[in-house]
């Protein structure tokens, strides 16, 4: 698939089969993910890689509970986890802080202090954002759906999947065969996106 035709069919997918992925669909999109930059190379992001309905279970399990517990919306409900759940791969785009601050700490760098205030921008999720997008874009290329949501209650993450306090969840990307018929949003039109118009200011504010 040619990538302009890539980037304009990514959209995101909130209903899946359970038709089963191609054996090695999940390497091959970990491997585009790991194909992002990061700020000097620090490549501080990581991936809770879950397959199948035993290891997904326990994260839609997670979300029925957080949903119940803090009301909905149409895009966080109980029927949007019930569309979500088919899913037979789910990907968790980690970002580690300390890495960073490790990092540029380092000779070549000099920052010794570890001092966070060096960093008004936290580049440790920007650059786990850049994986996140590039799993987005194999997955279309693979000719899969997906979809990015934000991630359940961190702490409960944490302690369900055992993930380190090192590591933040940056969201959540369910992957699967798409099924159109039972998905509660409708796709957004080509034409309802802003135009260059009102997003670029060339030269000057």
């Amino acid at each position: 698939m040619e990538f302009n035709d890539v980037i304009k069919r990514r959209r995101m997918v909130r209903a899946f089969t359970a038709e089963p992925l191609a054996p090695g669909t999940a390497d091959r999109l970990l491997r585009a993910a790991n194909r992002a930059p990061s700020a000097g190379f620090s490549q501080g992001y990581s991936f809770l890689l879950l397959e199948g309905q035993e290891q997904t279970a326990p994260m839609w399990q997670l979300l029925y509970e957080q949903t119940a517990s803090e009301g909905t919306t149409q895009d966080d409900s109980p029927e949007q986890v019930d569309a979500l759940s088919p899913a037979p791969l789910v990907i968790v785009p980690l970002a580690s802080k300390d890495v960073y601050l490790d990092r540029y700490a380092r000779p070549g760098k000099g920052w010794t202090d570890r001092d966070e205030a060096r960093w008004p921008i936290p580049y440790w999720y920007v650059d786990t954002g850049f994986t996140a997008l590039l799993i987005l874009l194999a997955v279309v290329d693979e000719g899969l759906g997906a979809v990015f949501f934000g991630p359940p209650d961190i702490a409960d993450f944490r302690a369900r999947f055992g993930v380190p306090d090192e590591w933040t969840p940056i969201g959540v990307i369910a992957v699967g065969h798409p099924d159109p018929a039972a998905d509660p949003v409708a796709p957004a039109r080509a034409s309802d996106r802003k135009p260059l118009a009102e997003l670029v200011h060339r030269g000057r504010w």
